[in-house]
């Protein structure tokens, strides 16, 4: 029996003025802020933690692979519950921060392992001598590592840190296990109130997919601003 696509599903009504359109749309944006937030934290975190790695001092180093290794090791669903269940029982203060924000603090914190492993990557990546060089100079191990080594480091790093930005806007589709209205647990309860599950979902896959090329653009920009004439041809 051939399938009748019914795409005015979206057009039905919720109640009130809403319909649902509009509530993919308010789930998109939900998506969307979940992401940028949580790449942002992440992204600080990855790089100092991943820093931390590549010193020469053994106690900052190990603080570095303690955080790496405790938030890479544990599924992000898990870390997701723990932060919402178990830490605002603990520490009742965090009953006061939006559950939204728990989502961007569990997936920026497993994210940032990720990156902490990236950058200690890049930074090891490059000549060791640059690191004697620069303190030969006269910079400090702060200023050796701002205006020397990363720099570098960033422009070696930005196809893996892509690969997490568009992990991450697939990752967040967690946040409907603890009522965070994204695009999955749209898709999950609009499929059950109007039975058109085939449309609902291609919509949202679109928006994931959209969500994910947008990501992409973004980093191939930064990738062509940040790109050295002479060691790339990128830029003319």
């Amino acid at each position: 029996m051939k399938y009748t696509f019914e795409w005015d599903v979206f057009l039905k009504s919720i109640g009130g003025n809403e319909t649902y359109l509009t509530w993919l749309m308010t789930a998109w944006r939900w998506t969307l802020l979940v992401s940028v937030l949580s790449f942002a934290l992440a992204f600080f975190a990855g790089f100092l933690f991943g820093v931390l790695r590549t010193t020469n001092n053994k106690y900052l180093e190990r603080i570095g692979n303690a955080w790496a290794e405790l938030f890479r090791n544990i599924p992000l669903l898990v870390q997701l519950f723990l932060w919402y269940h178990v830490i605002p029982s603990l520490f009742p203060i965090m009953n006061k921060i939006p559950s939204f924000l728990l989502v961007v603090i569990a997936l920026g914190l497993f994210t940032s392992a990720r990156i902490a492993d990236q950058v200690k990557a890049g930074v090891f990546t490059l000549p060791t001598g640059q690191r004697y060089a620069a303190l030969a100079l006269g910079l400090t191990v702060v200023q050796s590592y701002r205006y020397v080594l990363l720099p570098q480091t960033l422009r070696i790093i930005i196809p893996p840190l892509t690969s997490e930005a568009m992990n991450i806007v697939k990752n967040s589709s967690v946040a409907f296990a603890i009522g965070i209205a994204e695009l999955t647990m749209f898709a999950m309860q609009a499929q059950e109130e109007t039975s058109r599950g085939i449309e609902i979902y291609l919509v949202v896959t679109g928006l994931y997919f959209i969500s994910a090329f947008i990501v992409n653009l973004v980093a191939q920009f930064i990738e062509y601003k940040i790109s050295i004439p002479s060691s790339t041809g990128a830029r003319k």
